[in-house]
């Protein structure tokens, strides 16, 4: 099955928006290089060519696996609600996720949003003549707790807040990211995305400042520069799992909510279920080839065959003038393939046979070959969609909550070629691949039209397609950060999902706990907890000043395996564990008495990460 927690593959159709791109999508970005060649939509020469190279390898595409069937509004709305996980809302049962927690967590936007699909799906039924498993009314006690949490009546409405629900008195003295507003080069993580395109929503586009900001025809990349939050950047591998998984709720909300706000309709249809390999290389799930790996090496996140095509590139490659461009003879990647298919996973594969074209060749291949899409079957119509949006900034909030939305070994596997890619770039002038260049010869190999109409929409979407590509590239730095509004969500969220002690034993116990947290709290002391190593627990004073990396320095002194200086970067990290956070792995630039204030309930621990 593919790689999605959603029980059904669906899949977005972005209506009547693609191939509306302008002429910026056919420029790298700024500052040119000497050797680029001026590049515009009529300038698609290695696009076209890689697409002629692809036809002419004469792949057998899965298309068992990608027809599309229709679904009426209710499948699709009970679609849209399984993935954001609430399909308590419809189901009748009670899910793994406490949708009430989250719907209580909402934005104004967010929760209209919500409750447009869930009277678009409860309309429907009617039609049949049927009714709802579930109705949403009965997931709350109260009519009043219904109308707030989805924003029923316009005095609710006016009640939450547009940006973030704000914390409990104690967590309210710091907010993720300070306040700021989006500059130049400079772009917010601390309010939802949906929230800063008020005059998209009101039909009023030449408004915006972002569109104003960044014309439609500017040839050239704005640069943007990640915030320096007081909590600390994230980066997706810094949080666990169940968390993340609760980022991709809310990231399926607020991307929709996004969309609707600039005027982008997504709709789902249904791909067919098929059978994929579950041997071998080739044409086999990322799941199915990750489970193969990590018998053999634990912990892989991204396919072993998939790293060392990169490898053998990166040994071989980088300075080869035309890599990924000249592609490698179609006889000998044959064989090559086949013979990777016999010996690989028997470690009797000669590496040393295969040409740095060839590997370009099979890499491109295994990507293309994938029975479900890289960027997936659920999200690659979405990825699309952005090509409409009408300015960089908007475009790069869209594919952010795109990322975040991706299963982790998607996001890995992309995160570990868009690496390479850019480590190609950066050798233009040995091998003369401009970033426009590498995104010409990528986007039909991870943009994929099949179908009746695929030539048509490829052709329609060609120089979007690399453009996006190009915006990976580019920003994956700042795409691959959790924004700050996510995190905060997360925390409410967790808070919100918390059951109230049983027995009042238990309810003295936290009492007890809360009033000596408090008192921490007031003198700014935390107790770090490093089993590892040998001076396994020391208290510490905390100060305005005082960073994650001052922590993890002074335990490598006092346990004599190094200086006091910070300078170094610590082989084990510090980690708030528990209170509203499942677990996180701070920023050494992290201050620690903001965490505190935030996450007062929290354990510190100083531990290895595990990527």
């Amino acid at each position: 099955e593919p790689p999605h927690p959603a029980s059904s593959p669906v899949q977005y159709q972005e209506i009547g928006l693609l191939g509306r791109m302008s002429s910026r999508g056919a420029r790298p970005s700024s500052p040119p290089s000497s050797l680029e060649r001026p590049a515009s939509q009529d300038s698609m020469e290695d696009y076209w060519s890689e697409v002629k190279n692809i036809e002419e390898d004469g792949e057998q595409v899965h298309e068992d696996l990608l027809e599309r069937g229709s679904m009426d509004e209710a499948e699709l709305e009970e679609a849209w609600l399984q993935e954001a996980g609430l399909s308590t809302l419809v189901s009748g049962e009670l899910g793994e996720g406490p949708a009430e927690a989250l719907l209580s967590t909402l934005t104004r936007s967010q929760a209209a949003m919500v409750k447009k699909r869930v009277d678009n799906y409860t309309l429907t039924m009617r039609k049949r003549n049927k009714q709802p498993a579930r109705h949403v009314q009965d997931v709350f006690s109260t009519p009043d707790t219904l109308v707030c949490a989805l924003g029923l009546q316009q005095g609710c409405f006016e009640l939450m807040r547009p940006a973030f629900p704000s914390f409990s008195p104690v967590e309210r003295r710091v907010s993720e990211c300070p306040p700021s507003q989006d500059t130049s080069d400079t772009l917010s993580f601390e309010v939802p995305y949906s929230e800063g395109v008020t005059a998209h929503r009101r039909g009023r586009q030449g408004d915006c400042q972002d569109c104003q900001r960044i014309r439609r025809d500017d040839p050239d990349l704005p640069t943007f520069q990640l915030p320096r939050p007081k909590l600390g950047l994230t980066h997706i591998q810094d949080l666990s799992c169940a968390d993340m998984k609760k980022i991709g709720y809310i990231s399926l909300i607020e991307l929709t909510t996004f969309y609707d706000c600039l005027g982008i309709e997504l709709k789902r249809n249904r791909a067919a279920r098929s059978k994929a390999r579950e041997s071998g290389i080739f044409g086999v799930p990322l799941t199915t080839l990750l489970e193969n790996d990590q018998k053999k090496f634990p912990g892989s996140k991204v396919p072993l065959v998939f790293r060392k095509l990169l490898s053998k590139l990166e040994q071989t490659g980088l300075q080869t003038e035309g890599i990924l461009r000249v592609p490698g003879s179609a006889s000998r990647v044959k064989h090559l393939r086949q013979e990777l298919e016999q010996k690989f996973y028997e470690e009797r594969f000669d590496w040393e046979q295969v040409r740095h074209n060839d590997a370009a060749g099979l890499l491109k291949m295994f990507i293309r070959e994938l029975p479900y899409p890289l960027l997936t079957l659920q999200h690659l119509p979405a990825f699309a969609a952005a090509q409409s949006v009408s300015s960089p900034r908007h475009q790069i909030q869209a594919l952010h909550l795109l990322i975040m939305l991706l299963p982790e070994p998607n996001r890995d596997t992309l995160k570990a070629l868009l690496e390479f890619l850019r480590k190609v770039v950066a050798y233009e002038e040995k091998n003369r691949m401009s970033l426009w260049n590498v995104s010409m010869i990528v986007a039909p190999n991870l943009f994929t039209y099949r179908g009746k109409n695929a030539k048509q929409e490829e052709m329609q979407a060609a120089a979007g397609a690399a453009h996006l590509v190009r915006l990976l590239i580019t920003y994956q730095e700042l795409l691959w950060t959790v924004p700050c509004f996510l995190i905060s969500h997360v925390r409410k969220l967790n808070e919100a999902s918390k059951k109230p002690p049983s027995s009042e034993k238990t309810k003295r116990k936290l009492l007890m706990m809360r009033k000596r947290n408090l008192t921490d709290l007031r003198e700014g002391v935390i107790r770090v907890h490093a089993p590892l190593q040998a001076k396994i627990s020391m208290a510490i004073q905390l100060d305005n000043e005082t960073k994650a990396k001052d922590v993890m320095a002074r335990f490598d002194y006092e346990n004599g395996r190094g200086t006091r200086s910070t300078s170094q970067r610590p082989v084990q990290y510090l980690f708030e564990v528990g209170g509203n956070i499942g677990e996180r792995c701070l920023d050494p630039e992290t201050h620690l008495l903001d965490v505190y204030h935030v996450n007062p309930h929290c354990e510190w621990l100083l531990k290895p990460t595990t990527t």
